[in-house]
């Protein structure tokens, strides 16, 4: 159950240590290559492409590790979205049990309610509640097993 929640933290940590390890290779290479710049200023032509290929260097890397990072996040919402879909479909199912087990006082009154926006109230003497095996087969469902927010 609460291994997406953990899935996510790890991806957010690795993406963290993905940038932070990206941001100081870059930083590195450029360090390197401006020291390497200013001791050999006679060759500035040469030195120039070589800036140029370091950076285009540090540049694929970096791309590298972020396409790496996003297709890792992609996984993560793709079963994300999986769990949602599946929640959806058994929460689905539930509604329409409850609808078909629900007495037609009982469906009216729920119309009313939804057509004035006020929240149900709450089962009185006067209003039968559900027969019991629709509770006991609506239990089962109610739990989440989905992540939360």
């Amino acid at each position: 159950m609460n291994t997406p929640c953990y899935t996510v933290a790890a991806m957010d940590l690795g993406v963290y240590q993905l940038r932070h390890f990206s941001i100081s290779f870059l930083s590195s290479l450029l360090d390197a290559e401006s020291a390497h710049v200013k001791l050999d200023r006679s060759s500035s032509g040469a030195s120039v492409v070589a800036i140029d290929n370091k950076i285009e260097q540090a540049m694929d890397l970096v791309k590298s590790h972020l396409m790496y990072a996003v297709r890792e996040e992609v996984e993560v919402l793709k079963e994300q979205i999986k769990e949602l879909i599946d929640r959806n479909s058994q929460l689905e199912q539930e509604n329409t049990l409850l609808k078909t087990l629900a007495s037609p006082e009982q469906m009216a009154q729920f119309q009313a309610q939804v057509q004035t926006g006020s929240p149900p109230a709450p089962p009185t003497a006067a209003t039968p509640g559900p027969p019991s095996g629709a509770a006991a087969l609506a239990q089962p469902t109610s739990h989440s097993s989905g992540p939360s927010a």
